[in-house]
């Protein structure tokens, strides 16, 4: 499974180890993405969403329905009919 936020579009990303002796290899920066479900009161239902730790702050300070407005408006698509 994809390593990928719905809502904010966060993906892995490529760099570097450095050791000490400051040889560089490759690695990967994977995401915080976790599972989660949510209950949309306006919409009486529940969505599942994979999300990253930022948009699952972002949905504690805003609420789940005012920040998938806020995606929608700004052309992100979040896999969720809000109408």
């Amino acid at each position: 499974m994809s390593k990928v936020c719905q809502l904010t579009g966060k993906r892995p990303i490529s760099g570097n180890n450095v050791s000490h002796s400051n040889r560089k290899t490759k690695r990967r920066f994977v995401p915080n993405v976790h599972t989660k479900r949510f209950f949309i009161p306006e919409l009486d239902k529940w969505v599942t969403l994979r999300l990253s730790a930022k948009a699952m702050r972002n949905i504690n300070k805003k609420g789940i329905y005012a920040y998938l407005l806020e995606l929608e408006q700004k052309g992100v698509d979040t896999g969720v009919k809000l109408k």
